[in-house]
């Protein structure tokens, strides 16, 4: 199965009226550090989505560049056990979420029905930067533009005391 692109990134920016452009980088952006090196931004700023599987259900978590997920909070959240919840296999996360690791952008998924948690940390920042579908594409983005277009839940799911 073929990789969505940052074309069909813009695509949805552009459809939703952001005034944003994806910005491509001669290096990789593929770490939240290198993303934010290659921004001039702080590595808090950059949306890290995650994907993961509760049971059998996929779930994208968008949290900060300086945060660690708790898989513990996922479990909670989808009302399984701890050990139900996994990382997504690399295939995976082409398969169903449409993007190779590294590249995941927070929109467009390739399955309908994905859950998304959008991590509650990302609040103390106005701007904010998400993977552009590519492992050096990056776009500007608001939280509210990022919970408006991916209908994600705003919880608590990184663990305290454990940066990234």
């Amino acid at each position: 199965m073929q990789p969505l692109t940052p074309d069909d990134v813009q695509a949805v920016i552009d459809e939703h009226g952001f005034g944003a452009k994806i910005i491509f980088f001669d290096t990789t952006t593929a770490t939240s550090q290198q993303a934010a090196d290659n921004i001039g931004c702080d590595v808090a700023q950059i949306v890290k989505s995650i994907c993961f599987f509760a049971k059998d259900q996929p779930v994208i978590v968008l949290t900060s560049g300086a945060e660690r997920v708790d898989d513990k909070k996922i479990a909670e959240l989808q009302g399984v056990g701890r050990k139900q919840v996994r990382p997504a296999k690399p295939e995976e996360c082409i398969d169903v979420f449409g993007y190779p690791p590294g590249s995941v952008a927070p929109f467009p998924l390739r399955t309908p029905g994905i859950i998304v948690y959008v991590d509650e940390s990302l609040r103390r920042f106005d701007q904010l930067y998400a993977a552009g579908g590519a492992h050096n594409a990056i776009f500007p983005v608001t939280l509210a533009q990022l919970i408006g277009v991916t209908s994600g839940t705003v919880t608590d799911v990184i663990k305290k005391g454990t940066p990234a």
